[in-house]
C-alpha cells in the first residue's frame, strides 16, 4: 500500500504549529495562560548561559512577548503550576506530569547506581540520609549549604564534593524536589514540600506511563519516527515505544505517511491519522529570534531534515575553530530558518556582531527591517535601551560543517 506523502511546507508548518510558532506571539504570558503554554510544547529547556537572557526565558518570550521572568518565577515556586526536573536535560514542566516520572525515577536510580560510583568520587552514598533529615528538621538547602569540612573537587562536574553529589542523586531519583532556584542556583526541599498532594496522590500504571509518553510526543511532534518518540520526554525504554506503535498501528490509532525533508528525500514516521487533512496556518512572516535551546531545535538532526537547517552549539568550542560564534541565535521568519546572529547584552546596549543569512537567503531591506524591529523588542526584554550594529554586521553565507 503506497503511504501518504506530507510535503515539505505543510510538514513544517504542522511542526511549528506543535511548537506554538505558527502564529503571532502575542497574549497572556502569566498564570494559568504561562502554565497552558508549557503544556502545549510540553517542556522548557533550563539553561544558565545569559548572552541574551536565559533559555527558558527566550523560549517563552519568542512565544509570548509579554511574557517576563518574573511569571515563571510565580508559577513555579508560589503556584506549583511547573515543576523541574529531568527530559534530555533540565527542563520546566507542567506539575500535573509529575505522577508519570515515577517509573523514571526508579530506573535511574538503577541505572545511575553503577555509573555513579564509577566517576563520582566515595562518600556521597552515606550522605542520602544525612540531607534527608536535615531538610525535614531545617528547610530547603542548596549545594552550597551543605558538605561542611568535606574537600572540594576542582575537576568540574564529576569531581563534587559528596553531598553536592548526594543532593544531585536524590533530586534526579524523586526524594527531593527543586523549590526555588537562587539566581541559578538549586534550592531543593523534600519533595512533599514541593509537588501539591493531589499531583503526587495520583498513581499510574506503568501501561498508563508507556501509553501518555508515546501518545503525548507524538501530538507534540506531529509526526515522527519511533527514536524521536522515545526521545522526546525521554520517560520511557525505547523498546516500550515500538511496541506501543507497533500496536497502535494495527489498532488504527496511528498510521505511517511520509515526510518529505527540505532537501526532497522522504522519511517514513508515524502519525495521528488524518494529519496530511488538517488544516494548518501559515506562520506570520515577522523575524523570531530563538533560543538555540528551543524545543523545536532540541532535535538537531530533526531540524536539519525538516528545515535543511544545521546547527551546532559552539559554547565548548575553541574560539579560533568556532564557525559562528560561542552562542549564536537561529533566526526564523515565517516557516523558515533563514539565518543566525550573534548578538550580546552588554548593559543598556544589545550589541549585534554578525548575522549569517544561510545559503540562498538574501538579506533585503525588507528582511533587514524584520530583523531591526524583533530586536528592538528583544532589547526591551532584555532591559537595554538600544541596539547597536557592528561594522560590517552582515556576513556571507556558509554553513555548519
Amino acid at each position: 500500500m503506497d503511504l501518504t506523502v506530507i510535503p515539505n511546507t505543510q510538514a513544517r508548518r504542522l511542526f511549528l504549529d506543535r511548537h506554538a510558532l505558527a502564529e503571532a506571539p502575542v497574549g497572556a504570558a502569566s498564570g494559568a495562560a504561562l502554565a497552558g503554554l508549557v503544556d502545549r510544547i510540553g517542556f522548557v529547556q533550563v539553561d544558565s548561559i545569559t548572552t541574551v537572557a536565559r533559555a527558558h526565558d527566550m523560549i517563552l518570550w519568542s512565544r509570548r512577548q509579554g511574557y517576563r521572568p518574573a511569571g515563571l518565577k510565580r508559577a513555579l515556586e508560589r503556584d506549583r503550576q511547573l515543576w523541574e526536573h529531568w527530559t534530555h536535560d533540565a527542563s520546566i514542566l507542567p506539575v500535573a506530569l509529575w505522577p508519570m516520572w515515577r517509573g523514571r525515577f526508579a530506573r535511574d536510580e538503577m541505572r545511575l547506581r553503577d555509573g555513579w560510583r564509577k566517576w563520582f568520587r566515595e562518600g556521597y552514598e552515606a550522605q542520602f540520609d544525612t540531607i534527608l533529615d536535615r531538610i525535614a528538621r531545617d528547610g530547603p538547602v542548596s549545594s552550597s549549604d551543605v558538605g561542611e569540612g568535606e574537600v572540594r573537587g576542582k575537576g568540574g562536574w564529576w569531581d563534587w564534593h559528596p553531598s553536592k553529589t548526594a543532593l544531585e542523586w536524590l533530586w534526579r531519583t524523586g526524594r527531593i524536589a527543586v523549590a526555588r532556584r537562587d539566581g541559578f542556583k538549586k534550592v531543593y526541599d523534600l519533595t512533599e514540600r514541593v509537588i501539591p498532594d493531589a499531583v503526587r496522590g495520583a498513581e499510574v500504571s506503568p501501561e498508563e506511563e508507556v501509553e501518555w509518553a508515546c501518545a503525548s510526543a507524538l501530538d507534540r511532534l506531529g509526526f515522527g519516527t519511533a527514536g524521536e518518540v522515545a526521545a522526546y520526554w525521554n520517560a520511557v525504554p525505547g523498546e516500550a515505544v515500538r511496541d506501543w506503535l507497533a500496536q497502535a498501528v494495527r489498532a488504527g490509532r496511528v498510521e505511517e505517511v511520509l515526510i518529505e525533508g527540505a532537501d526532497g528525500t522522504r522519511r517514513r514516521v508515524f502519525a495521528s491519522p488524518g494529519l496530511v487533512r488538517q488544516d494548518v496556518p501559515e506562520p506570520p512572516a515577522r523575524m523570531r529570534v530563538l533560543s538555540p535551546f528551543d524545543p523545536a531545535l532540541r532535535d538537531r538532526k530533526r531540524a536539519e531534515f525538516l528545515f535543511g537547517f544545521r546547527y551546532r552549539i559552539e559554547v565548548f568550542v575553541p574560539e579560533p575553530k568556532r564557525v559562528f560564534g560561542y552562542y549564536v541565535f537561529p533566526l526564523l521568519e515565517g516557516a523558515r530558518l533563514v539565518g543566525r546572529i550573534d548578538v550580546k547584552r552588554a548593559g543598556e546596549v544589545l550589541a549585534v556582531r554578525a548575522v549569517w543569512p544561510e545559503p540562498g537567503v538574501h538579506f533585503g531591506k525588507g528582511r533587514i527591517a524584520k530583523l531591526e524591529a524583533e530586536l528592538d523588542r528583544l532589547a526591551v526584554f532584555a532591559g537595554s535601551a538600544r541596539v547597536e550594529w557592528a561594522e560590517g554586521w552582515l556576513r556571507q553565507p556558509k554553513r555548519q560543517p
